[in-house]
């Protein structure tokens, strides 16, 4: 019974564990001496929790079954021209106000890649995990190549644009396209390898759930010890709301017209927002992590709620 409470419930409960890690930390004195040590442990664990849910992802790909829905263009498209939007309205706003800080929190949430367990959620609903993988496989791309070019441009630094560019480049390019680069080598060179891990069942949305507690955790951090106030820190909650219920609102109508409503809705909806904190922790004002940070709430409250409706109409 607890355990099949806890496999129903593990996202809105890895939320609540990060909070409460977070709290644990931060209200014992004798734990202070812990915390920049595991502040240098998160800062290695979050890549590579990224690298392997990846790599679990694509070991489970057909190389037959990559072939791009209608819906998956139609949807790249839509990712690509909000975040330039909002690029452009970024770089109207004066640097270091409130807005700025909305905006950039905004950005990451239409740039950042599908979650790799997002067809873990498409399966259990009962959409084409095959296609969603593609289109994870497509955004992961997409990112790659507009993160190193975009996020210099929105956080202006003291260094130039190149030596930015091709930091950025170093560090997001082979973390979101290695693991597929690998998952190809295994199949071709080390195939019982790659069958161990294709089999492993429901490990990558696991692997997702532990990445939700530190996630929850840094977010619970940049909240309570920012520099921003309550009601600016709920005003950027809101919109990052409203930038999760566009975009599984226009992925489930753009799949809808393929027949394939679930899989368009999580594909545009259900961010990694693991390497969307990350990236907004690691270029942008120490502010923006709480856009996606609430976005890992509102989108997990979202398949929360899609998974139990499903279990219920059972």
């Amino acid at each position: 019974m607890l355990l099949q409470f806890v496999k129903n419930w593990t996202l809105p409960l890895a939320m609540l564990m990060g909070v409460l890690v977070y709290f644990f930390f931060a209200s014992f004195e004798f734990m202070n001496p812990v915390k920049p040590v595991a502040r240098i442990m998160i800062s290695w664990l979050t890549p590579f929790l990224i690298f392997s849910q990846l790599l679990l992802t694509f070991c489970k790909v057909e190389i037959k079954e990559l072939s791009p829905r209608p819906w998956v263009g139609w949807l790249l498209l839509f990712q690509l021209v909000a975040c330039l939007l909002t690029v452009g309205l970024v770089m109207c706003v004066p640097a270091g106000s409130y807005w700025r800080i909305v905006l950039e929190g905004i950005m990451v949430c239409f740039i950042c890649p599908t979650a790799t367990a997002a067809a873990v959620v498409t399966h259990k609903l009962g959409g084409s995990a095959a296609a969603l993988t593609t289109y994870t496989l497509l955004s992961n791309v997409l990112a790659a190549v507009m993160v190193p070019i975009l996020f210099p441009l929105v956080e202006v630094s003291e260094i130039s644009f190149l030596v930015a560019f091709s930091r950025i480049l170093g560090k997001v390019f082979p973390l979101l396209l290695m693991p597929f680069v690998v998952a190809l080598l295994l199949r071709y060179y080390l195939p019982k390898v790659h069958s161990l891990l294709a089999s492993c069942k429901d490990l990558a949305f696991y692997l997702w759930a532990a990445a939700l507690i530190i996630v929850m955790g840094q977010t619970t951090e940049s909240v309570v010890e920012g520099d921003t106030s309550l009601a600016q820190e709920f005003g950027i909650a809101v919109f990052a709301l409203v930038s999760c219920c566009l975009q599984f609102f226009v992925g489930k109508r753009v799949g809808g017209m393929y027949s394939d409503r679930i899989s368009g809705g999580q594909a545009l909806g259900q961010k990694n927002t693991v390497l969307a904190i990350w990236m907004a922790c690691t270029y942008l004002n120490p502010a923006s992590p709480i856009a996606p940070g609430s976005y890992v709430l509102w989108q997990n409250s979202i398949n929360s709620w899609q998974l139990w409706k499903k279990r219920t109409s059972k």
